[in-house]
């Protein structure tokens, strides 16, 4: 669901712009209606002349969504969604989980997500150092963290997200 961040202009354009780069990630940064409109697609009845349904990605080089970059085949009978507010109680996102078959919930304690987030902002240009990078964790990833866990929907899967070393190549 990250092709569905609203970009930096139109987060330049709401009217207090500053709060909303600063906390670009959270609910209100994303465009839920056309996330909406993506699973309603998704959720029509497959036909000989179903088309191939295209659905934003997201380039961290430009730092914007692409529209139309990922392909959904019409053959596709199970397609897997993953964002963190596909299982949201609020508005637009609780529609969309609404006509989803399951929702599954990846857990992970807040520390272990901090030390995470660290990394992953440094490493990908987010912020220039640790320091920067704690802090855009402290006042933006886990604050939309906490939402998202005091907000959920019930799900049909809870998965422990654990430390796994194969995974980050030894």
């Amino acid at each position: 669901m990250d092709g569905y961040h609203l970009s930096r202009a139109q987060l330049s354009a709401m009217p207090d712009p500053t709060t909303a780069h600063r906390r670009r990630g959270a609910a209100f940064t994303f465009d839920d209606k056309a996330f909406l409109e993506l699973v309603k697609k998704l959720r029509e009845p497959l036909l000989p002349e179903s088309k191939t349904v295209y659905a934003p990605s997201f380039d961290h080089a430009i730092k914007d969504p692409v529209a139309d970059d990922i392909p959904i085949h019409p053959a596709a009978r199970i397609v897997i969604l993953e964002g963190n507010y596909l299982s949201l109680n609020q508005g637009l996102w609780k529609e969309a989980a609404e006509l989803m078959d399951e929702l599954w919930f990846v857990d992970v304690d807040f520390e272990t997500a901090r030390r995470r987030l660290v990394v992953r902002h440094v490493a990908a240009g987010i912020v220039k150092d640790e320091e920067e990078a704690g802090n855009r964790a402290d006042e933006s990833d886990l604050v939309n963290g906490r939402q998202i866990v005091d907000q959920r929907l019930d799900v049909q899967e809870v998965i422990i997200s654990k430390e796994d070393k194969s995974w980050r190549g030894g």
